[in-house]
This record gives structure tokens, sequence and C-alpha cells, in this order.
């Protein structure tokens, strides 16, 4: 199955509640690849790639919030070109 990437900005109550490193870990047993990142205006960034059905189950896990203290009001995503990335990492 081919590999795709997409980039996923997720909007509410996510930052300083573990969430970066919920959605690494998410992200690593779904064997995709990519980072995530605080964002200034409070969201954070998620780019993930790998097959497809993989990447909707991350998909569908931040739209039902994340970790435990962590609420998503709001799922933005958007195809993004394929880029090669060792492991899924937290950026700062």
């Amino acid at each position: 199955m081919p590999k795709t990437s997409i980039a996923a900005y997720v909007y509410g109550r996510v930052q300083g509640v573990g969430f970066r490193y919920a959605t690494q870990q998410k992200a690593k047993a779904l064997g995709l690849t990519g980072y995530t990142k605080n964002l200034d205006d409070g969201s954070v960034e998620v780019v993930a790639c790998g097959e497809q059905p993989e990447i909707d189950q991350l998909l569908e896990w931040l739209k039902q919030g994340g970790p435990q203290y962590a609420r998503v009001d709001k799922l933005l995503t958007e195809p993004k070109a394929l880029v090669e990335f060792e492991g899924f990492s937290i950026r700062h």
C-alpha cells in the first residue's frame, strides 16, 4: 500500500496536558512517522506519514480528544508532500 502524508491542526485544550507525548505514543503504535509540535496560537500541529488506514486511525483518535485531560474543539487536516521521517518526534 502506498504511503501518504497529512498535516493536522488540533485546537482546544491541547497544550500542557500531555497531548504531544500521547500523540507520539499513538503514532508510534500505529507505525507512523512524523512529528507533533505546539504552535504559538495554542494549537498543536501533527504531521503524520504512513499508510492511509493508520493515518485514519490517528485522525479518529485526535477527533475523539486524544489523551485524558485534553479537549479537542476543532481538527483541520490537509494533505502534505510525502517526506520520510525517522520515527515520530516531539518538536519544540
